[in-house]
This record gives C-alpha cells, structure tokens and sequence, in this order.
C-alpha cells in the first residue's frame, strides 16, 4: 500500500495517514511512504493552515496507548533528511499499539535511532541559527534588505524560520537553500523555491550578485494586494 505525502516535513499528512493505516490494521510492512518534493508542492501554501485543515492523531484507542513524548519526537524526525523516517515512526507507532512494553525499553533499536534521527535534527537547527551570515544588499527599499545563503543538512527552513523572524522582527531578510528558501518582510514569512548550490553567491560576492540571487528566487511571487499570498506570521 502507498501512502503519499505533500511534502517532505508533511507531519499532518502522516498523521492522517497513519490514523488511516492504523483503522485498516495494515501492517508497518505493507506500506510505502512517498514524498512530494518541495519544489512540486504548492510552494506558497501556509504550512500552518495546512496543519489544521487536516484531522490530527491517531484513533483514539491508539491515543490511549501512544505517550506524548511519541507524539513530540514525531515533530522533529519528520525534519530529517533519511528518506525512510516515516517508515520508521510508523512501525513505532504500530508497535507502540500492539507492543505496550515498548515505551518502557529505553534500548529497544527503533526508538533508540529515532532519539538519535532528533538529536541530528536539533544539532541541525542550532548550527543554522548560529551559522547564517547575511548580506546587505541595496533593493531600493527601507530598512534595507539582507540577504544570506546556507546549505542545512535536513529539511529545517521552516522550523527555523519563525526564530529568525522573531530574533530581527524590524529587520528585511531572506534566506536561500538548496530545498526551500524564505523571506521575511518585516511583517509575515514568505517561502519559496530554493537556490541549488551551483547557483549559490561566493560569501564575497558583490551586492548585486547577492541581490541578482535574490530576485530570481523571489522575484516572481506573486501577493494580493494585502502582501498577504503565501505568507505565515511566525
């Protein structure tokens, strides 16, 4: 059975998913986990409406039975890069319904390699909030615009991004990667494609390279007449 989600941190969609395949009783084993590039996704969609036009959990005598911690470490393995961690979150969560025992096996190798899935993440996380170098840039605009690419290694750009938002509120910024890139305009994030690495300024590039890479990532978003078309607040 293939279960296909939107995107490649689509946590709601997994859950939806999971509730599913968990009523069906499928088996861990039956099922192949997809992914839609984030590219192909509807780029501009709020992720946090997303979220909450989908059903969440599981059913709810599996809800009985799955901790919170579980429900928690779901949030941050989702942001890995290894293509198979919904595989792997759903055979623990299979267990978890039929293996009561297993939230009290602090080896058991599933929940063992999920912990260390989350603990990358967070190292992941914390190097980009630490790592990102922006770049000052002239687009005609006030405060002026700073601009900075950064390679994460997992699927981290819009978990990081309200920090970011939130650390240079009265700031203009945006953030290119290889995967998704983001904006901020002093009021509301704003996601788009990403910048492949061949495409990525030198960190000594002039300002108008900086500002040449910006616009051909975000030049083309189209807003209402609001600003308000893609946007998140953090």
């Amino acid at each position: 059975m293939e279960a296909r989600l939107a995107s490649e941190t689509d946590l709601a969609g997994f859950r939806e998913e999971a509730r599913a395949l968990l009523s069906q009783q499928v088996p861990p084993e039956a099922v192949h986990w997809q992914t839609a590039r984030a590219q192909n996704s509807d780029l501009y969609a709020d992720p946090a409406a997303a979220a909450d036009s989908r059903p969440h959990g599981v059913p709810k005598a599996a809800s009985a039975i799955v901790p919170a911690s579980f429900l928690r470490l779901c949030e941050i393995v989702v942001l890995h890069h290894d293509p198979d961690r919904f595989a792997l979150l759903y055979r623990l969560l299979w267990r978890l319904v039929h293996e009561p025992g297993l939230r009290h096996d602090p080896i058991d190798p599933d929940m063992l390699h999920a912990h260390q899935m989350g603990q990358a993440v967070r190292r992941d996380l914390h190097k980009m909030k630490a790592l990102v170098r922006f770049h000052a840039v002239d687009d005609g605009q006030t405060p002026p615009l700073q601009v900075a690419w950064y390679e994460p290694v997992h699927h981290i750009v819009e978990a990081a991004a309200p920090w970011f938002a939130k650390r240079s509120r009265d700031s203009r910024w945006a953030i290119l990667t290889p995967e998704r890139s983001v904006e901020w305009d002093g009021k509301q994030l704003h996601f788009a494609p990403g910048l492949a690495r061949a495409e990525a300024p030198p960190q000594d590039a002039p300002e108008d390279v900086w500002l040449a890479r910006y616009r051909s990532v975000f030049g083309a978003r189209a807003r209402d007449s609001s600003g308000n078309e893609g946007a998140i607040a953090p």
